[in-house]
């Protein structure tokens, strides 16, 4: 059978969204090779793939910075250090074709280096027709600082010393064929957005984790700031102060592995607090959902039906929590301007109209028509 490589990097917003595309194509008989840090490897042969370890540089058990350029520059460290290191993994069983997540660019470069072909799985929106122009006077204001100029002219060199004459810019946000792993709904311009490249698949959801919820019933209320921003202790605290004891309600906190409940003050007795949480298993018995859009939780919030709170808090939460105000199914809620009356009244708002309900409803039925994890492997094996 064809050897398929996936690569991707060790965030859970850039494992699982594709991770039922490689359980699909493993269970098809491929031979499916998974690079990701020694961290997932339970994560990889759980989904019938071969792990291939290496090292990342990314940030894992410390904070993330705020500054999008050192956020970029992380990623960039992250490459050229991936780069040799799935040379020498690969050099000897060479794919048949390469699949990668889009943080995961130096699988593009063996790729070229190599010509196998490649195709690109995002867990985000991707560039539309023009995207370019429309955003140019953003990446001009970004590349406009001496830390800006020092990032590109890094990226641009690695790229070279490759032998990559695509600007880095295009390299990264241009493939030449990518499957997208987001609801169509969440893709900003959508109807600019290139067919012939790439094809929007959906929200690709298995059975990840399992959860039973309380005994003593109740909605469900799942509070998540994701994985990159945790460290939010006094919003936390609005947290509790707003849906703490709060009737009919059971409360499931996310708080991260940086801090600790003792860091909250006193827990109400409708609060659960958890470092880490199953959180797909849990949506699907939610009654809301409190999260910072990104968009593997907002994805997974339409996917589920589940109407929700967004406090974006980086990158491109702030545009994923707009969309889901767009579509109807959220209220947006930033973090400073969160207060106990102002959260309890969403949740109230969201919960009992029969609109919301409604379009979250329609949402998940053109989730059903993308075509999900079963589709992906059938494009994968047509580009074999």
């Amino acid at each position: 059978m064809p050897h398929i490589a996936m690569v991707s990097i060790p965030a859970p917003g850039h494992v699982n969204p594709s991770l039922e595309v490689i359980r699909e194509l493993a269970a098809r008989g491929h031979h499916v090779t998974y690079a990701n840090a020694p961290s997932y490897r339970d994560t990889v042969e759980a989904a019938g793939a071969t792990h291939v370890p290496y090292t990342s540089l990314l940030p894992r058990d410390t904070a993330w910075p705020e500054d999008t350029i050192a956020q970029l520059d992380l990623f960039l460290r992250d490459a050229v250090s991936m780069t040799p290191q799935l040379r020498a993994a690969y050099e000897g069983r060479r794919p048949d074709l390469f699949l990668y997540d889009i943080g995961a660019a130096p699988a593009r470069v063996l790729a070229e280096q190599w010509a196998v072909p490649a195709i690109q799985l995002s867990p985000t929106y991707v560039a539309w027709d023009g995207y370019e122009t429309d955003m140019a006077p953003v990446i001009e204001q970004l590349y406009a600082t001496p830390e800006g100029a020092g990032y590109q002219r890094r990226a641009e060199q690695w790229l070279r010393q490759e032998g990559i004459a695509t600007p880095h810019a295009d390299f990264v946000g241009r493939p030449p064929r990518c499957l997208v792993l987001i609801p169509r709904a969440l893709q900003p311009h959508a109807d600019r957005v290139n067919p012939d490249v790439y094809t929007f698949i959906g929200p690709c959801l298995g059975e990840r984790g399992t959860w039973t919820p309380p005994a003593g019933g109740g909605k469900i209320l799942l509070i998540s700031l994701g994985s990159a921003f945790t460290d939010q202790p006094a919003f936390y605290r609005t947290c509790l102060r707003a849906f703490g004891d709060l009737p009919g309600w059971h409360v499931i906190l996310q708080i991260g592995r940086r801090l600790s409940a003792a860091d909250l003050g006193p827990i109400p007795a409708n609060v659960e607090v958890h470092p880490w949480v199953e959180q797909l298993a849990i949506l699907r018995h939610a009654g809301a959902f409190l999260t910072h859009a990104g968009m593997g939780g907002a994805s997974e919030g339409l996917a589920c039906g589940v109407p929700m709170i967004a406090v974006p808090q980086g990158v491109d939460q702030f545009a994923n929590a707009d969309h889901l105000v767009a579509l109807g199914v959220a209220r947006r809620i930033d973090t400073d301007a969160a207060t106990p009356g102002l959260l309890r009244a969403a949740l109230h708002e969201l919960t009992t109209d029969p609109r919301v309900a409604a379009r979250l409803s329609a949402a998940r039925h053109e989730l059903t028509v993308e075509g999900g994890a079963h589709r992906a492997a059938d494009l994968i094996e047509a580009a074999l």
